[in-house]
């Protein structure tokens, strides 16, 4: 491949790694665990890997190991910091013993089932280091769910002498690693599994996985945009520009975001749910700051909306969870229907209150709740452009509010959604270091023989060398959630808590950026420099240990 100057000089940076992984460790065990709700039934659907303890890496005594072959998996979507991953998995393992092999399935768990893979050598390895992207082997979003997969993929797994594999996913992949390590637990097949949390979305995080890889410079990738657009939007003075971000389920980018760049307005989906806030009374809210702006001569501003926003918004998520479970009771039915009478058809088979909301919306947003699913038969709320539907309402707001001599001003919007902008950035030396130190400590957690675990690294808002690295069960994080219709064991996502204090700091602070221009412009993520430039983490990991 043909290297940037910023590549060159990048694969030369060291990931820090937390003091108890620079040399031998041993394990110190908590007390046993038991999952988040639903105790009874994920603990009979994992009997084997349920109620482990948490645990924490501590220096330890030298001792021999075998070589050992560990297979690799990049599941879902990218993230900045997978191949650091991989590189720390990928070192932890040589440094346990120097003929150890580690395997990389190619694009995703499908790569497993099809046999599909490639040995990563250190020339390989070295051409990934720090670099953004899950380009190194690819990723997919193939769902391991079904027995003749795991068996399937057991095939390739005995063949190649894999005594452990490594799922680097979100929520949802690494509840399929806790079900394929139940699986070959169950059958003493002498295969580890092990999670990794990815997911720059943000929730997948808890009391022992402080964040997911990737959120960090995902999040100041945006922000350098929004920073850019609110400079541009402060000079010409002439637009709103409504920028939509990455959050199917959860608002802590946006949120982030908002903390990085003080923009004039940031929709946060769970208090929109937590407040029963109608689509209008969202708009509404939109529509007066625009109108107190444009009072003071100020026809201009940013609002930050967060991809998942409908599905928060009670009466559409009533909508949404009919259409899910209609959708996938009646697939092939709704395929047959020509796409100029799908619509009809649909208010023909809700239920009346869902048929009527349905019906009310905008033709194009309706057609959008009726795409394909996603593999988790999920709305591809990405596919939604929430962004330009509230400006439309907002300006229909406002035209009404100006014959009313509610609104004096003139209303002109700008739409952008950053999503791919993001997932594949050069991670930041935050994002280097701790994606580093989760696959340094998931090459710890194979050698001490662990399975049904998620690599953890915690205090991270501290020195890399104070982290504190361990594992935790998979089963400990899991509830049992509605998927296609049924009952299903998955990680229960963590969303922003309006009590917590990222939004604390934001709610203090909104109603001041709604009326000033009090921009701040972030710029690109350094790499070089002070500390305070370029070791920072998220103001979200800063707030939550008041830091």
């Amino acid at each position: 491949m043909t290297k940037s100057a910023l590549q060159i000089a990048r694969a030369a940076y060291q990931p820090k790694l937390p003091k108890a992984l620079k040399g031998a460790v041993k394990v110190k065990e908590g007390e046993p665990t038991q999952s988040v709700a639903d105790q009874e039934a994920i603990k009979a659907l994992f009997p084997n890997t349920y109620g482990m303890p948490l645990i924490q890496f501590v220096e330890g005594e030298s001792v021999n190991m075998p070589a050992i072959n560990v297979g690799v998996i990049l599941s879902g979507g990218q993230a900045p910091g997978g191949h650091n991953v991989i590189s720390g998995l990928f070192d932890g393992i040589k440094a346990l013993n120097k003929d150890s092999k580690l395997y990389g399935f190619i694009l995703g768990p499908g790569g497993l089932v099809d046999h599909n893979y490639m040995e990563l050598t250190s020339d390989i390895i070295d051409e990934y280091r720090n670099t953004g992207g899950f380009d190194i082997i690819g990723s997919g979003r193939t769902k391991l769910e079904k027995e003749e997969q795991f068996d399937k993929g057991l095939e390739i797994i005995k063949e190649l002498g894999i005594k452990a594999l490594v799922i680097i996913g979100g929520d949802d992949s690494n509840t399929n690693a806790c079900v394929l390590a139940e699986y070959y637990a169950a059958k003493n097949c002498g295969v580890q599994v092990i999670g990794c949390p990815k997911t720059i979305d943000g929730d997948l995080k808890n009391e022992m996985i402080e964040t997911s890889f990737g959120f960090d410079t995902a999040c100041k990738t945006y922000s350098e945009v929004i920073g850019n657009i609110q400079r541009d939007c402060n000079s010409a003075r002439k637009y709103w520009h409504f920028i939509k971000l990455m959050g199917r389920s959860a608002s802590h980018i946006a949120l982030e975001c908002a903390l990085q760049v003080q923009p004039n307005v940031c929709i946060v989906s769970e208090e929109v749910e937590a407040k029963n806030m109608s689509l209008d009374d969202v708009v509404t809210y939109i529509a007066q700051v625009v109108a107190n702006r444009a009072a003071q001569g100020n026809n201009f501003g940013t609002v930050l909306i967060p991809e998942g926003l409908i599905e928060f918004i009670p009466a559409m998520k009533r909508l949404i969870a009919e259409l899910n479970d209609f959708l996938a009771a009646n697939a092939s039915e709704f395929a047959l229907i020509k796409k100029s009478h799908q619509r009809e058809y649909i208010i023909s088979k809700l239920s009346k209150e869902n048929s009527e909301i349905y019906a009310s919306l905008p033709e194009g947003v309706a057609r959008q709740l009726t795409l394909d699913r996603d593999p988790h038969g999920n709305v591809q709320v990405s596919l939604i452009e929430t962004e330009k539907l509230l400006s439309d309402m907002v300006a229909v707001k406002l035209a009404q509010w100006k014959e009313e001599g509610k609104y004096v001003g003139k209303f002109a919007a700008q739409h952008h959604f950053f999503g791919y902008e993001g997932r594949c950035a050069a991670p930041s030396n935050f994002d280097a270091d701790y994606c580093y130190s989760l696959g340094y400590t998931a090459s710890m957690l194979i050698a001490n023989g662990k399975t049904g675990y998620m690599s953890s690294v915690r205090n991270t808002t501290a020195p890399a060398e104070e982290w504190i690295a361990g594992g935790v069960p998979i089963t400990m994080m899991m509830n049992m959630e509605r998927r296609h219709g049924e009952m299903k064991p998955v990680i229960q996502k963590a969303l922003v808590k309006l009590d917590g204090a990222p939004f604390k700091a934001f709610a203090a602070q909104r109603e001041r950026w709604a009326v000033e221009t009090d921009y701040v412009y972030p710029g690109p993520i350094q790499y070089f420099g002070p500390t305070e430039v370029c070791d920072q983490a998220t103001k979200t990991l800063q707030l939550e240990q008041g830091k």
